[in-house]
């Protein structure tokens, strides 16, 4: 996965929104959070497509976060894109997309789907997943990582002349048996080491409280925004 800075190149204002995109090379899959104005020019440049954008997530119905929404989607729309695309919001958002299809008196040729962001988990593919938390007047966000399970051992299985089917799966997720004469067969001794997940957070107010350190400890920040 590469985090790519989509205001990194703007002038450097203190109070200025950041939009980033999570760009998944191998499964071609774009999730694009906040759409600052321009945007799609800069995933151009960096020779992204826009059309392998699925899952767009606005931290907060600002201004600098929104602007360049309504320009991405006619745009997706003028490639004659079919596939629907999923946008986690606030309430709220919804009437400005709109109106501004009214404005500029078109329609979308795909389908739109809309979330009301709240706690919990909101949007996952096979290797990642994105939380979101309220955190009263803002949502603070953290993108997890899964777990990664070592190599099977085959070998070892055969050896213990276990038989060929669900269980070899069970033992390569970690999953320990007891046998009848109370052998203990431990699964994580049937593959290589695991990779431990990453977590990122993405954080919106310099100032947080208890419940915020918990969820983002031994987190790496993506994004730190100051609040003026």
């Amino acid at each position: 996965m590469e985090i790519i800075n989509l205001t990194r190149n703007q002038p450097s204002i203190v109070n200025i929104k950041t939009s980033f995109i999570l760009n998944f090379q191998y499964s071609k899959d774009i999730w694009i959070l906040n759409c600052s104005q321009g945007c799609q020019h800069l995933m151009e440049r960096r020779n992204l497509r826009i059309n392998q954008i699925s899952n767009i997530i606005l931290t907060e119905n600002h201004i600098d976060n929104i602007s360049g929404l309504l320009g991405l989607l006619s745009s997706l729309s003028l490639i004659n894109r079919k596939k629907r695309i999923n946008i986690y919001v606030s309430k709220g958002i919804e009437k400005y997309i709109i109106l501004g299809k009214r404005y500029a008196k078109t329609n979308f040729r795909y389908c739109i789907y809309m979330y009301i962001l709240k706690t919990g988990l909101i949007v996952k593919n096979q290797d990642y997943q994105i939380y979101t938390f309220n955190n009263k007047l803002n949502f603070e966000f953290l993108l997890t990582e899964k777990n990664k399970f070592g190599k099977f051992k085959l070998y070892k299985a055969q050896k213990f002349r276990f038989p060929v089917g669900p269980i070899y799966g069970k033992l390569k997720n970690g999953c320990s048996f007891l046998l009848p004469d109370g052998i203990i067969i431990d699964g994580h001794k049937f593959t290589k080491l695991h990779k431990s997940g990453t977590k990122k957070s993405i954080l919106s107010n310099k100032y947080h409280n208890r419940n915020n350190v918990e969820i983002n400890h031994k987190s790496k920040i993506i994004e730190y925004r100051f609040i003026v």
